[in-house]
């Protein structure tokens, strides 16, 4: 993505999610032998809620919160990308939640499986 196309991009997030808390989810690929540490790394980030080492196409998947977007960007820029190991993260911002900590979030719509 060229500077442009990040700022266009930039824009167009943070307008979508205005001020409001920003929740998301980071899948990181990083070396396999310091999967540990930096899992620990992570985990020791206030922002940071959940970490989990999984298999698959990724190594570690962390759930956090940010009260704005642009507190997100500054966490990847500067937090994620300074961690030694970190090959590759891919961050996946929640849009809605309908179920979280085991109790469901939404009000159920009528749909034709509710007839």
């Amino acid at each position: 993505m060229h500077n442009r196309e990040k700022s266009e991009y930039d824009s167009v997030i943070s307008n979508y999610f205005g001020d409001e808390q920003v929740t998301a989810l980071i899948n990181l690929k990083v070396e396999t032998k310091d999967a540990d540490i930096i899992a620990e790394a992570i985990a020791e980030q206030d922002a940071v809620d959940d970490v989990y080492l999984v298999t698959g196409d990724t190594d570690i998947v962390a759930a956090v919160k940010f009260d704005t977007y642009g507190q997100l960007k500054r966490f990847l820029m500067d937090t994620v990308t300074s961690i030694p190991g970190v090959k590759e993260s891919k961050t996946f911002m929640v849009v809605t939640t309908f179920k979280k900590g085991g109790e469901l979030r939404y009000e159920r719509t009528e749909g034709p499986e509710s007839k």
